[in-house]
């Protein structure tokens, strides 16, 4: 993989970071203006949903959704996840603010990717659980605490 390919991807990752902290905000505003923290998840999903359509259909790729039956249902729970993430971070925020919220997100999905990599879960080549990513974890947790602050 080029140097090239990784640095798109990394820069990706840190735009996407930053547009997850601003749609936390955005969505909890939306809630509070239409008096519902799940109606206002359900707008926001609807409206990823219609951008990721047209886009999917943009590319030309639109052939592949009817293959959705070809898939094991259980691979379908990923978007009960991004449902879950919408509507808990926009119902949270106002309680935690977006730096404990965002820290907790991240120190979840270290806890979850220390796990799945012991397991080798999805196909994955398994990874032991070391010393360091525990530490990582750690910080991370120290994170929170000190965002309360």
């Amino acid at each position: 993989m080029s140097t090239h390919t990784v640095l798109i991807a990394s820069v990706l990752m840190v735009v996407t970071g930053m547009a997850v902290a601003i749609q936390s905000p955005i969505n909890a505003a939306m809630g509070r203006i239409i008096e519902s923290s799940l109606a206002a998840a359900t707008l926001s999903f609807g409206v990823g949903f219609v951008a990721l359509l047209l886009l999917t259909l943009l590319v030309g790729d639109g052939s592949s959704l009817p293959r959705v039956t070809t898939v094991p249902p259980w691979l379908l729970v990923g978007g009960l996840c991004g449902a879950l993430f919408v509507w808990a971070s926009l119902w949270t925020v106002p309680i935690l603010g977006i730096l404990t919220l965002t820290i907790m997100v991240v120190l979840g999905q270290v806890g979850a990717a220390i796990v799945i990599d012991y397991l080798g879960a999805f196909g994955l080549t398994p990874r032991p659980i070391s010393l360091p990513r525990i530490l990582a974890a750690a910080c991370l947790l120290a994170g929170v605490v000190l965002s309360r602050y």
